[in-house]
């Protein structure tokens, strides 16, 4: 189980899974099976699912999947992957466990899976969260609280969606990372946004490579009588205060005295910078 988070699979099903002896394991027709319809891994590879097919065919299914009972049949709550091998090994049955939950507790379970198997891409990890937000009515606090996860991470995580759409489908697809993306996110003139993109994959840039070009493309604006290139003392702090907050941020000098900005783009990122600020 991934470390970091609050509450594990088992805190959310029902309290009978904790005793083994009471499990009920029952083999459900695969027809009667559907996909979860709140899965927030959009993506399975052929690759990966080859692989677990040739392991069921030489062992079986070892851990069952985890369904609940609904009017046709059965749904999906944990385990689709299985679902999804057991149909190319051209089983007629899979082992299951029925439990009986609501909607909001099928959500939640089923976006825990993913994040303790790590099997999410960040921009799936990103849709879950605002789904579930606008979905339970939760703010990026609640949500920390509910799964473990920081509040800068949710915050850092869902931020990625603002990105233009083929940016987005560039870190879904990991042509970009995650470090990528966040560092996109500080270019001022965000119609540049795309190009930069472009040119990370093409130059196979990192993270700081593409930290220095945009802090190059954000400093291009000349300057009315400082026409001096700015301390590069200033710079170094800028860039650790900016992966400190993980938003934009500026240092301006003057002679007798400075301002730093730092910037924000909803009311959740603010209260995500402020707690940065008291801690």
């Amino acid at each position: 189980m991934a470390r970091g988070l609050g509450k594990g699979l088992d805190a959310l099903i029902s309290s009978s899974m904790e005793d083994e002896d009471s499990i009920e394991i029952v083999d459900i027709p695969l027809h009667e099976c559907r996909p979860n319809p709140y899965q927030p891994r959009k993506t399975f590879t052929e690759e990966a699912i080859e692989e677990l097919k040739q392991s069921i065919l030489e062992h079986g299914i070892i851990q069952p999947i985890i369904v609940r009972a609904s009017i046709k049949g059965y749904e999906i709550v944990v385990g689709e992957r299985r679902f999804r091998a057991a149909q190319a090994a051209e089983l007629d049955t899979i082992p299951a466990i029925v439990e009986e939950m609501n909607d909001e507790k099928m959500m939640e379970l089923a976006l825990l899976e993913n994040l303790q198997r790590e099997d999410l891409t960040p921009v799936e990890e990103a849709n879950a969260y605002e789904n579930l937000m606008n979905e339970l009515k939760l703010t990026q606090e609640d949500l920390s609280k509910r799964l473990g996860k920081s509040r800068s991470h949710i915050a850092n995580t869902v931020r990625l969606l603002t990105l233009p759409e083929p940016v987005i489908e560039m870190i879904n697809t990991n042509t970009l990372s995650m470090g990528h993306g966040r560092t996109l996110l500080g270019l001022k003139d965000k119609k540049k946004i795309l190009p930069v993109a472009e040119r990370i994959v093409k130059e196979k840039l990192n993270v700081r490579q593409v930290e220095r070009l945009i802090q190059q493309m954000n400093e291009a604006k000349p300057q009315k009588k400082d026409k001096e290139s700015k301390d590069i003392f200033l710079i170094e702090r800028e860039t650790s205060l900016r992966e400190r907050f993980g938003t934009s941020v500026k240092i301006h000098k003057g002679k007798r005295k400075g301002k730093i900005e730092i910037e924000f783009y909803n009311d959740d990122d603010l209260e995500r910078i402020i707690d940065v600020l008291e801690k």
